[in-house]
């Protein structure tokens, strides 16, 4: 009796089967009908320089009126003996003393003999002094020293008119002294009218510090009036050129250029009024090297701190 082998399934009729279906995975991945769509990727493979980019968000930024000025005792007191005819015997305070109400300045002798004592009419800083021993004091003649009340300074400063109606009573103040840092103030005074040739108004802004200031040093004074939300940027991502003032905006990894009106300033960062919205992609670092339309591979900033 003859015996026939027949051919094996998984050797004979799957071989076929699995070439067919090499083939059909390698033409849909050929063909670009079945590639799946990613509009915001270049089809190049995302060719292009690499840019770091941030999101434009809001941020509140004060509102602020700079003035300019000298420093000045808000209130001096000089002091004199009540009698004429006194000779100065002992000084016992100097120009830069801090001084306590009641507290003894100079020894002067009568004409007719025994002495009395100069006290401080207030507490305060003595900011001059013209007692001499021997020299003879009078109360109508030159005050033998002036004493800052309370060591209270005030900065004078100068505000153009524009300005003059933002400024009110108690609003707070960042005030820069030459040689004497940043210090703390507030509005105390605004001034009713302007000086006529220079369109110029006076505000006077309270000083608080412990800091031993000088009389007639200059000063600028930082008001803030209120405060503006809106859209901002890093400064650095700002361009100024002939076409005026533009942010680079990155859309479809391709590079955009958007003019944009700015306003109020404060730190590193600005506001933007118009040109752009809340969540645009901008360049952080903008430069005139990126072109309209260039391709680009945007990294996200990495915010401070992280």
């Amino acid at each position: 009796m003859t015996s026939f082998a027949l051919p094996h399934p998984s050797r004979n009729l799957l071989a076929p089967l699995a070439v067919v279906t090499a083939a059909v995975i390698a033409l849909a991945l050929a063909s670009p009908s079945l590639a799946a769509d990613e509009p915001d990727v270049p089809k190049d493979g995302g060719k292009g320089a690499t840019v770091t980019v941030l999101k434009a968000a809001k941020f509140c930024f004060p509102a602020i009126v700079e003035a300019s000025g000298i420093i000045i005792p808000r209130e001096e007191t000089m002091v004199r003996p009540d009698r004429p005819g006194l000779k100065v015997a002992e000084i016992l305070a100097e120009p830069g003393d801090t001084v306590t109400a009641g507290q003894n300045l100079a020894r002067l002798n009568f004409p007719e003999g025994g002495s009395t004592m100069l006290q401080a009419p207030v507490a305060g800083l003595i900011s001059a002094s013209t007692a001499v021993i021997g020299a003879i004091a009078s109360p109508k003649g030159e005050a033998l020293f002036s004493i800052i009340a309370r060591s209270e300074f005030d900065l004078v400063g100068l505000v153009p008119t524009q300005y003059i109606s933002k400024l009110a009573v108690n609003q707070t103040a960042r005030v820069k002294i030459v040689g004497a840092g940043d210090v703390e103030g507030k509005v105390r005074r605004v001034s009713a009218t302007v000086e006529p040739n220079s369109q110029l108004g006076q505000v006077f802004v309270a000083i608080t510090t412990n800091r031993r200031l000088l009389v007639n040093s200059s000063g600028r004074a930082l008001i803030t009036t209120g405060k503006s939300c809106a859209v901002s940027v890093p400064l650095s991502a700002v361009l100024y050129g002939s076409a005026g003032t533009v942010v680079q905006v990155v859309r479809r990894a391709r590079v955009e250029t958007k003019r944009v009106e700015l306003g109020l300033i404060y730190g590193a960062q600005v506001e933007v009024k118009e040109g752009l919205a809340e969540g645009d992609i901008v360049v952080a670092r903008a430069g005139a090297l990126l072109r309209e339309g260039d391709q680009v591979r945007p990294v996200t900033a990495v915010a401070e701190g992280n």
